[in-house]
């Protein structure tokens, strides 16, 4: 039995989503979207978001693609 495909991200869809270190450091284990990061030429696809750590309130800018990795980012609060 084949499973279905994973809804593939879309920067444009991901302010407010949730996100769960998969290796947690310094009790910070949840985070969420507070900003995506427009970018400098108009028209130009978004490349960085801005994540904020729920248990410290620490703002951290990264690529949003760096949310694909399984190894580190699980989508939702597990």
């Amino acid at each position: 039995m084949k499973l279905p495909a994973r809804n593939p991200l879309n920067a444009n869809k991901l302010l407010h989503s949730k996100w769960t270190a998969a290796a947690p450091a310094d009790k910070e284990k949840h985070f969420m979207v507070i900003k995506v990061l427009e970018p400098d030429t108009p028209g130009a696809a978004v490349t960085h978001v801005e994540l904020q750590a729920v248990h410290s309130q620490r703002i951290q800018t990264m690529s949003w693609r760096a949310l694909r990795d399984a190894a580190v980012w699980r989508q939702g609060w597990v």
